[in-house]
């Protein structure tokens, strides 16, 4: 028994270290000023990046830039978010699909004990001449995937991070090669070199015509994996058919769900497919479309696409 009680509280201690380590990730990326290189891999793609993040009396400014590849250019500042982007058409895909090099953790998963997931303290290692922590979020069953991250010792600051999947194989990782932090970081850096008509206003990328809504969505997935719930809703319609977009989370994952009329086009591919870290599982019910994607297993997106159908046809 004492040997019992005492696993259950180093668990526990564990758990709880590893929380604290997440809200200082969280403070310090939104409140610290840092710069640096890093190189993003994913799908066997890889892309070298620079960050310039100031955090300052004027507000919070950021610039994000390719040093590889095709230019991509983002700003971040009191006037918005506004990019240059070579491959333009990526910017209209769903916020979903489009995440971001940082992942962002909101509290509930932070703070929330059956969220899912479990949170543990790892080893250290030595990261663009920093000093770094590994905490790691496992997923507790196979509807989502874990991150581990690799905090710098003294500031929180994430040094390096990889997505991985039930099985711990790396979906996608970000490591900085170099990083300076406070009054190290070079303020030149967030002057852009790109013309000021290059740039486009992220905000113009929105669906038209679309409610966004509290209201209950029509059709909904009879069950959800657990721990995933409803997070926002909107919907259209007109001359066209019918539209309708939910967003299902659990604090951290998050799945889009697409119920589109089609009318009778035979030339959709349903099943399931990859879009880099993300599956997508698409299916017809009748003269609907049903798409969910995600980043998240196929097993998720394919068991909601699936309950959704069901759903669909009890309510036609």
């Amino acid at each position: 028994l004492i040997s019992i009680s005492i696993s259950g509280f180093a668990v526990a201690g564990d758990s709880q270290q590893a929380r604290d380590w997440l809200e200082r990730m969280t403070a310090a990326m939104s409140q610290m000023s840092y710069q640096g290189t890093f190189v993003y891999v994913r799908d066997g793609e890889v892309e070298t990046m620079r960050i310039t993040h100031v955090t300052d009396e004027t507000g919070v400014r950021e610039r994000l830039y390719s040093v590889s590849g095709p230019h991509r250019e983002v700003i971040r500042d009191r006037k918005g978010v506004r990019c240059v982007l070579q491959d333009a058409a990526s910017v209209v895909e769903d916020q979903v699909v489009a995440s971001s090099y940082f992942p962002e953790l909101p509290l509930s998963v932070i703070d929330g004990d059956s969220s899912g997931y479990r949170l543990e303290t790892g080893g250290e290692a030595r990261i663009a001449g920093h000093t770094a922590r590994r905490i790691t979020i496992l997923p507790e069953d196979n509807f989502r995937y874990g991150y581990d991250f690799w905090l710098e010792e003294q500031t929180g600051l994430l040094l390096k991070w990889m997505l991985f999947d039930t099985d711990r194989k790396p979906l996608a990782k970000l490591m900085f090669t170099n990083f300076a932090i406070g009054s190290s970081v070079d303020m030149d850096e967030l002057e852009s070199d790109a013309r000021a008509e290059d740039f486009v206003e992220m905000k113009t990328f929105s669906l038209q015509n679309t409610v966004v809504t509290r209201s209950k969505p029509r059709w909904q997935p009879a069950r959800l994996p657990p721990g995933f719930k409803l997070t926002s809703h909107s919907h259209k319609t007109g001359a066209e058919g019918v539209y309708e977009h939910m967003v299902y989370s659990d604090g951290l994952a998050a799945v889009s769900v697409y119920v589109e009329q089609q009318g009778d086009e035979t030339g959709i591919k349903q099943g399931v497919s990859q879009l880099g870290t993300n599956n997508a599982y698409t299916r017809k019910q009748d003269q609907l479309q049903i798409t969910v994607i995600g980043e998240v297993p196929a097993i998720t997106v394919k068991t909601i696409a699936n309950e959704m159908a069901l759903t669909v046809a009890s309510n036609q």
